[in-house]
């Protein structure tokens, strides 16, 4: 951890000119200002120049549904210390924090899953080590729509209703950040702003939702889309759907997935054009168990999924996630050309804690930077951590 420096020459996301970045004795942001600013409290400080870099804090991924070979909804009290290889690998990968995401499984699993996760964050609360942390746990399941699926297996998908959200949480509600439903199958109109008042995003994704659906869940409270494009409607000049509702709406933020498999680059220069870019849209990665352990055939709940080049699938071929980090999908945004550098670095670490109504890079925050270099000879994003 960065401790008793000044960060200068650095392009910060949201700021005109390069900045310094003043860095406490406790490792924490003391202030960001501008190259011409006079430090009064900045004698002994060591100087780092960035010499013109791009400098964020570190990625947040919102959607992770395992790594090393474990699926987090297969999560057991035996496999602690492999949680904690891989919060140390994702910290590698450049991310400071992240959701375990549990799909679509039994109750029980879920219940399991939830309450090991609990004891895992009381752990890491006490812990000072440079690893990834745990924020909280995605339910992207159980209550999504049968003909939007996807790779979730159906006999484990549940009609939402609050009643059925209690005994899914199972008194687990606190660490739960974000749930994932389809907004058409809750006929009560009650599971949203239960979630709401739970502190509990809602998610709208595998789902039929048509527009006027959508913007009725959006007006109760659900703020979130989950992977634009993916397990929804398409987009229609006339039948816009779940997606073309969430675009116009400028309070619903909506995750992406940038590995070049899951949505068209068009169609995500679409959908940044018209966010504004960092506006409404953070970078989520979507991997899957095998992230970490390269290409082949891994089991995934009672089935298989086969990865090539990053891209998971069923034996059907059904797209079932990828094996790629988070911080790819920055460098993917980059190399394709669909928006400037510091955009892109912004939808993948401060895009993505403010969908979540986490702070970005500001004072008080842990310096736990990363420095991005553009280099033009081979038109590559590169980044490291300080």
């Amino acid at each position: 951890m960065l401790k008793d420096i000044t960060i200068i020459n650095a392009k910060i996301h949201g700021y005109q000119e390069q900045q310094k970045i003043l860095i406490n004795g406790q490792g924490l942001i003391e202030d960001i200002r501008s190259m011409g600013a006079v430090n009064s409290n900045q004698q002994g400080y060591k100087i780092y120049d960035a010499q013109g870099d791009w400098i964020s804090l570190g990625g947040v991924d919102l959607q992770i549904n395992g790594g090393l070979g474990l699926a987090f909804t297969d999560i057991q009290e035996k496999h602690l210390p492999k949680l904690h290889q891989i919060c140390e690998f994702l910290w590698h990968e450049g991310i400071d924090g992240f959701l375990p995401t549990l799909v679509t499984t039994s109750v029980a699993n879920v219940q399991r899953s939830l309450s090991i996760f609990e004891r895992f964050m009381k752990t890491q609360e006490e812990e000072e080590l440079a690893t990834s942390r745990v924020l909280g746990v995605h339910l992207e399941g159980p209550f999504l729509n049968h003909k939007k699926k996807g790779a979730h297996p159906a006999q484990y998908l549940l009609t939402p209703s609050v009643e059925a959200i209690e005994w899914l949480l199972d008194g687990h509600e606190s660490i739960v950040k974000i749930i994932t439903l389809a907004p058409e199958l809750d006929l009560t109109d009650e599971v949203i702003p239960y979630l709401s008042s739970r502190g509990i995003v809602a998610s709208l994704g595998h789902s039929q939702a048509n527009a006027k659906q959508a913007k009725k869940a959006f007006d109760m409270g659900a703020s979130m889309v989950t992977h634009a494009f993916n397990a929804m409607p398409p987009l229609h000049h006339r039948q816009p759907g779940l997606l073309g509702a969430a675009m116009i709406n400028p309070s619903v933020y909506c995750g992406l997935i940038a590995d070049g498999n899951h949505v068209c680059p068009t169609m995500i220069e679409l959908l940044l054009r018209s966010s504004l870019y960092e506006q409404g849209i953070f970078l989520v990665s979507d991997a899957l168990a095998p992230i970490g352990l390269g290409d082949g055939v891994y089991p995934w709940d009672d089935r298989q999924i086969e990865v090539k080049k990053g891209t998971a699938r069923l034996a059907n071929g059904t797209l079932a996630g990828t094996t790629l980090p988070l911080l790819v999908g920055v460098q993917n945004l980059v190399k394709w050309q669909l928006c400037p550098l510091g955009n892109a670095i912004a939808l993948g670490t401060e895009s993505p804690r403010k969908a979540i109504g986490l702070p970005g890079i500001s004072s008080g925050q842990p310096a736990n930077f990363l420095r991005w270099n553009w280099q033009q000879e081979n038109s590559q994003l590169y980044w490291k951590r300080l």
